[in-house]
């Protein structure tokens, strides 16, 4: 059986927590950012997990994340 490859965007992106939970980082924090409050902007910078109906497919994507 040959090695299993990891996607590696997939991989640039999420990363495993402690709890086994997949790690993220939150979109629309990049430009156009004049037009956001500075509220919402504090928002955008911490990492959210990612939700349960997404985390098969990404195991998926990447088979040795370690959960």
């Amino acid at each position: 059986m040959p090695k299993m490859k990891t996607n590696r965007a997939a991989a640039k992106r999420f990363k495993a927590t402690g709890n086994g939970k997949i790690k993220r980082n939150k979109a629309y924090a990049r430009h156009i950012l004049t037009t956001k409050t500075t509220k919402q902007k504090r928002g955008l910078r911490s990492p959210a997990t990612v939700d349960a109906t997404n985390v098969k497919s990404i195991k998926k994507l990447l088979p040795y994340l370690g959960l």
